[in-house]
């Protein structure tokens, strides 16, 4: 999933954007309104977050011009403008939520799962997304919980296990490079020994991998893993 982020507060730009590609999004970023609007209207995203106030061109005049052209990107408004009048006036431009400044990043990713939530229908090959929910196959994650469930059975999680089945899930049958899965899963702040990782694949794979279940977490030697049945 492509997020395009257009704020001016380098310093909510930076640690929200390095949340949002923990979460396994690509993000791109623009600062002022200008080069927010060009991305806007020349990128593919599937989600836009835009501040209210911005220099050049405001993310209101981002999203009205967006509207006029027929352009139904998810648009997700970060702003300090809290009034009655003020959220009106964003919905009424075409946003489809409202996030007021300063926020809690549980709210804020809660929200953005909500609007790139796609019914399974339109996107089969792609797992599908609501805002407590991820399913691929014939396991299920709710990643609130710290619970997985596959053919009539529960599955308890550690927080580590939910994030690392989280992380693949959201991935199916792509290869997962170790590095790319210690940067999601753990972080840079996080030094892990290279081990840490295999033994979590390692007792995941208990849980998940039942008697009579096929094999979901997949090893690539040399690389990493790749999940998918």
């Amino acid at each position: 999933m492509q997020i395009l982020l257009v704020d001016d507060e380098i310093e909510l730009t930076e640690p929200l954007t390095h949340v949002l590609k923990r979460e396994g999004y690509a993000v791109d970023v623009a600062h002022d309104g200008a080069e927010g609007g060009t991305l806007a209207t020349q990128g593919s995203y599937d989600l836009l977050i835009l501040d209210w106030m911005l220099p050049h061109q405001s993310g209101l005049e981002i999203c009205q011009s967006l509207r006029a052209k027929g352009d139904t990107t998810p648009v997700l408004f970060l702003t300090a403008k809290d009034t009655i009048d003020d959220r009106v006036a964003g919905l009424d431009a075409g946003a489809d939520d409202y996030l007021v400044k300063p926020f809690e990043l549980r709210e804020l990713l809660a929200r953005v799962r909500a609007l790139l939530r796609r019914p399974p229908s339109l996107e089969p090959s792609v797992p599908v997304r609501s805002a407590a929910r991820l399913a691929v196959g014939d396991l299920e994650l709710d990643l609130d919980n710290q619970v997985a469930y596959r053919r009539g059975r529960t599955i308890e999680l550690s927080e580590k296990e939910s994030q690392l089945l989280d992380y693949l899930m959201r991935h199916p049958n792509q290869l997962l490079t170790h590095a790319q899965i210690h940067e999601q899963v753990w972080g840079d702040a996080e030094k892990i020994s290279s081990n840490v990782l295999a033994a979590q694949i390692r007792l995941l794979r208990r849980k998940i991998e039942g008697k009579g279940e096929s094999t979901l977490i997949h090893t690539v030697y040399g690389k990493g893993y790749r999940f998918g049945e």
